[in-house]
């Protein structure tokens, strides 16, 4: 054989090698992936005829599988939405060209293809039984939801978004992200054309519908991380709520740094207890305060509470962006991160995550929304149990941050349209400048009651340009009525 023909054949197998090579990769590796693949068309299609499971809230089936047969007598099953709007950020929506939420993270469970099913499966097979997807149950509380949805429906059409979790278990109570949309719109399978023309018409809508603020958006949280810096200042300096600090009028961090309120003080120029910083938001002594304990403890602490996390650390079971809060060096950027501004970034759900961890005498849980998979003959599948996520400070210092929070909601402070007669409510606003000329962002985030915490809040109005004690409060206030005074 010449040179020329054996290095064809050489060439020739190897071809053959990589061809093989490719075709076990997919069918032996890949091929549950490529199945469950929500752009998988075919996918879609095949589940046409089965009845996908349903998602519930409360009881109530808010999506479910609609038989809507033909004369055929094939069976073809629509996907419906109950709530327009009001739960689609979290549930989803099934289509044939994707899908999102739990619809998305729960969907092998839901089309009934997951290995815990199998025993299922294969009785249905021999006895003969239409096969039927799972029941997810989720742990979101319609009250609560309809507070928050409601509360920015009154805002003139100001986006935002809010989270409520049970501090003790970390159950996620609501979470609400506006504007939203009705997954009925885009789901059609009598027109699947006109489904995907209203999809394509939220992607390009400058609101972002279609973005689940409470899970996937950043902000600057503003005065709210003065929690986590106070946090700071009593497990690495030893600090009391009654322990002062430089409370200037203004600081020159690179251009000014004003109080809260611009021309307004803290204490008199004099300095300022750290209680009393927390109660009226002063960002003079709290910057002061970062300077005190340092980049890397302040950054330390925010991790603890669950910030700079690895992508994927956290999901509920839809995966929640990681929020930030780095290591600063440079004295004017540690400054403002003290009073969180800079390079710190955080989701609503980090931010009740801070609010939460302080509710439940330090302990961070795990925040889920998935409470309960129930197989067809509502034997269940799996429950969730509490778990803890971190440990983010000492009860102690949990209790000196909750005596000083309930200051907030108080005459005299920050944040008393948070407040719910005859019971003491524990807060923390913040207005988290957005850019020089921009209109600020609206926080706030608390719990109640605060000697018995049963729901932890946060809530952020996007360019709100007022205090977050005027518009992002009293949403907070509703969404913790709907749970302490029911």
């Amino acid at each position: 054989m010449n040179t020329p023909i054996r290095r064809l054949s050489i060439f020739a197998f190897l071809l053959i090698l990589i061809l093989m090579g490719n075709v076990t990769w997919l069918q032996g590796f890949q091929a549950e992936a490529i199945r469950d693949d929500p752009l998988n068309t075919r996918q879609y299609s095949e589940r046409l005829s089965e009845a996908r499971g349903p998602i519930q809230i409360a009881g109530e089936n808010v999506a479910y599988s609609e038989d809507i047969s033909g004369e055929d007598g094939q069976p073809r099953y629509q996907r419906m939405y109950e709530g327009g709007p009001l739960y689609t950020p979290i549930v989803g929506s099934f289509r044939a060209y994707g899908a999102s939420g739990i619809e998305r993270t729960e969907n092998a469970l839901l089309n009934g293809t997951d290995d815990r099913l199998a025993v299922r499966n294969f009785r249905d097979i021999i006895t003969g039984r239409e096969p039927e997807g799972a029941q997810v149950q989720l742990t979101l509380n319609p009250e609560v939801q309809q507070a928050a949805y409601e509360g920015f429906e009154q805002l003139n059409g100001k986006n935002g978004a809010a989270v409520a979790l049970d501090p003790e278990t970390g159950a996620i109570l609501g979470a609400v992200s506006y504007p939203s949309y009705d997954a009925n719109d885009v789901v059609s399978i009598d027109d699947i054309e006109a489904a995907t023309q209203n999809y394509t018409e939220l992607e390009n809508n400058p609101d972002k519908p279609l973005l689940n603020r409470a899970l996937h958006e950043y902000y600057p949280p503003g005065s709210t991380f003065k929690v986590v810096t106070a946090a700071a200042a009593i497990e690495y300096l030893g600090a009391t709520p009654e322990t002062t600090q430089e409370a200037p009028d203004v600081m020159d961090l690179g251009g000014e740094l004003p109080n809260a309120t611009p021309g307004q003080t803290c204490n008199g120029g004099e300095p300022d207890t750290l209680a009393h910083s927390i109660q009226i938001s002063c960002n003079t002594s709290m910057a002061n305060w970062a300077l005190d304990i340092g980049g890397e403890n302040l950054s330390e602490q925010a991790t603890a509470f669950g910030f700079n996390r690895e992508e994927g650390d956290l999901n509920v079971p839809i995966p929640v962006l990681p929020s930030n809060a780095p290591v600063e060096t440079d004295r004017n950027i540690l400054a403002r991160a003290g009073i969180g501004q800079s390079n710190v970034q955080a989701t609503p759900l980090q931010m009740a995550m801070v609010a939460a961890g302080v509710a439940n005498g330090g302990e961070v849980m795990k925040p889920y929304s998935v409470d309960t998979v129930r197989d067809s003959d509502l034997s269940v599948i799996t429950q969730t149990s509490p778990e803890t996520y971190s440990q983010a400070v000492s009860a102690s210092t949990a209790q000196d941050l909750k005596e000083m929070m309930t200051l907030v909601t108080q005459p005299g402070g920050s944040g008393p349209n948070a407040a719910i007669p005859g019971m003491e409510v524990a807060g923390k606003t913040g207005t988290a400048e957005t850019g020089p000329d921009s209109p600020t962002h609206n926080w706030f985030i608390g719990f109640a009651p605060a000697d018995d915490p049963q729901i932890a809040v946060a809530v952020v109005v996007e360019f709100g340009d007022v205090s977050g004690g005027e518009l992002a409060a009293p949403i907070g206030r509703e969404m913790m009525e709907a749970v302490v005074l029911e």
